[in-house]
């Protein structure tokens, strides 16, 4: 299954507790359509510490997923969130396109 969102893109969101955060797509979880993004969505995460892992216990804060229908792609080149289209280049490649301004998305 594929997204509209790959890894590396710059996303807002939409609704939620964190709506409005920008942030940096860390993962991208296709069959679940869910993203990890940086700094959004954090939670607390008890863990227990383990030596042999180098692991500390204690309480951890990280990212938890967050549904990929609740994001929108920032464009890079207009700086606004934007929908994804797909253009075909000359060579038969496809690449994702910004509905507002068409520039290049990667």
């Amino acid at each position: 299954m594929s997204l509209f969102v790959t890894k590396n893109d710059t996303v807002i969101m939409l609704a939620g507790k964190d709506r409005g955060k920008k942030g940096r797509v860390l993962k991208v979880l296709a069959r679940e359509s869910k993203l990890i993004v940086e700094k959004v969505n954090m939670i607390k995460r008890h863990t227990r510490p383990n030596p042999q892992k180098q692991i500390k216990g204690g309480v951890v804060e990280r990212e938890a997923p967050v549904p990929a229908s609740r994001v929108m792609v920032v464009c890079p080149e207009c700086h606004t969130p934007t929908r994804v289209s797909h253009a075909v280049a000359e060579g038969g490649a496809r690449h994702r396109v910004c509905k507002k301004c068409n520039g290049y998305l990667g």
